[in-house]
């Protein structure tokens, strides 16, 4: 009984210890994103999180910023480009989006003229990871932001002659 009832305090103690780092954390994530200006007329703030990782300076992230529209088979692209900005007094950095949403592409005949929804995007670009800070975009309303980790393979040594 006394074994049982010492289970259940352990058990109410850490869910509370728990639920407390949580909401510290939430709050950390709040703050860190509150010390970045508001959004501009006609853009939106886009963040991403990244969880912790093992061996952090082995990844990097590619990250996408685009929209999604109807086109045809030739390969289409994004103008514009993203500028890195310095947040002054925090030694961070965010990264502001100049498009209009116009796209270049090739210019292939499509025998069908058939228009598929695809993601089009400017050229993608690739940051080192780093889950202390959040990676901050100021993107046009109607353009969204996409990304991937990038992990290493197997390092392979060079051939020497």
């Amino acid at each position: 009984m006394k074994f049982s009832k010492t289970i259940i305090a352990g058990l109410i103690m850490f869910v509370g210890v728990n639920t407390f780092a949580q909401k510290k954390a939430e709050k950390f994530e709040k703050l860190q994103i509150e010390m970045f200006p508001k959004a501009k007329e006609g853009f939106k703030q886009v963040y991403i999180q990244l969880p912790i990782a093992k061996n952090e300076s082995d990844l990097k992230v590619e990250f996408f910023v685009g929209v999604e529209k109807m086109l045809d088979c030739n390969k289409h692209f994004l103008m514009g480009k993203v500028n890195n900005q310095d947040l002054q007094g925090w030694g961070y950095n965010y990264y502001e989006v100049e498009s209009k949403g116009e796209t270049g592409g090739t210019l292939m005949a499509c025998p069908d003229q058939k228009l598929t929804k695809k993601f089009v995007s400017l050229q993608p670009e690739t940051v080192r990871y780093n889950s202390k800070l959040p990676l901050v975009f100021y993107v046009p309303k109607d353009m969204e932001v996409r990304y991937r980790v990038l992990k290493p393979d197997v390092m392979k040594k060079a051939v020497q002659r």
